[in-house]
């Protein structure tokens, strides 16, 4: 699926966990990511769970990371949206993406946890059926100025969001998790609905699974190729020969995207900016 320079751009992701540096340490890691060229910046999600670590609510920390950045994709991944209230993360995402200037790619899954929907007061085990509800209504609350919706979960009558985001709708992918193969219905769900998903899968089952999503896309009506894939390389404490492997696995693999992983080597906030510049020069070289 990928392109000349979709292959390019592939080379070209970092995914920093907010929580590692923090404040200013994450400001100069954004702002960096952003100078560098690196062409997004991902952010993980976790609002309640016990033992998780420190780790702020993505879409909170995006729109601060907007106001120190230019350029960079924004890109939390992943939010857990039946968990949330639909016309809220419409406009919190509308938001962003105004006052980031059109820089928001908008990262959502069902998540897994029982106790975190129990504590958010939603229902965890309608949690597919809805989130396919919840992507019609946001793609709707994105583009008109006023929504008429009538769904099992929520209703909107004769009204909308303004301002509406820069691009029209936001661009949303899926995380699916890390089960693999991937189920048939999460499948589905992507080659329906997603305009990509994230490749929490072995790198063997990325080709079957696009084949997969690829069919459903078509009975949708979808081109196929409009939907990107985007798989994940660990690069802290690793020998570029290395990590530089993966990557070139991961491109035939058929990635369009591609995140570059700081994580993993117990660094502080300069040993991530380390990392980063390490491997800006390793791809320049390249």
């Amino acid at each position: 699926m990928a392109t000349l320079e979709e292959a390019t751009r592939a080379h070209r992701h970092l995914a920093p966990r907010a929580g590692a540096p923090q404040r200013h340490g994450g400001r100069d890691f954004a702002r960096t990511a952003d100078d560098l060229g690196f062409t997004h910046l991902r952010v993980p999600e976790l609002l309640i769970r016990l033992g998780s670590g420190e780790l702020h609510e993505s879409l909170t920390l995006l729109s601060w990371v907007a106001a120190h950045t230019t350029s960079i994709e924004l890109v939390p991944s992943v939010i857990i949206l039946p968990a949330r209230q639909t016309v809220m993360v419409a406009k919190q995402a509308a938001t962003i993406d105004v006052l980031s200037g059109g820089r928001l790619r908008l990262g959502v899954g069902v998540g897994g946890n029982a106790e975190e929907y129990t504590a958010l007061g939603q229902d965890f085990h309608t949690r597919g059926r809805r989130c396919e509800e919840q992507l019609e209504l946001l793609r709707l609350l994105w583009t008109r100025e006023s929504v008429d919706f009538e769904g099992r979960w929520d209703r909107v009558e004769g009204a909308g969001i303004s301002p509406l985001p820069v691009q029209r709708p936001i661009p949303v992918w899926i995380g699916p998790g890390g089960g693999a193969p991937l189920a048939d219905r999460m499948a589905r769900r992507i080659g329906r609905l997603a305009d990509g998903w994230f490749a929490i899968v072995p790198r063997e089952h990325v080709a079957p699974t696009q084949e997969v999503i690829a069919r459903h896309a078509e009975e949708a009506d979808r081109d196929p190729s409009s939907i990107g894939v985007e798989g994940a390389v660990p690069v802290a404490g690793r020998e570029p020969s290395e990590w530089l492997a993966d990557v070139g696995a991961w491109e035939s693999a058929g990635a369009t995207h591609l995140c570059l992983r700081t994580l993993g080597a117990d660094l502080d906030a300069s040993g991530h900016l380390a990392a980063m510049r390490a491997a800006r020069e390793v791809l320049d070289s390249r």
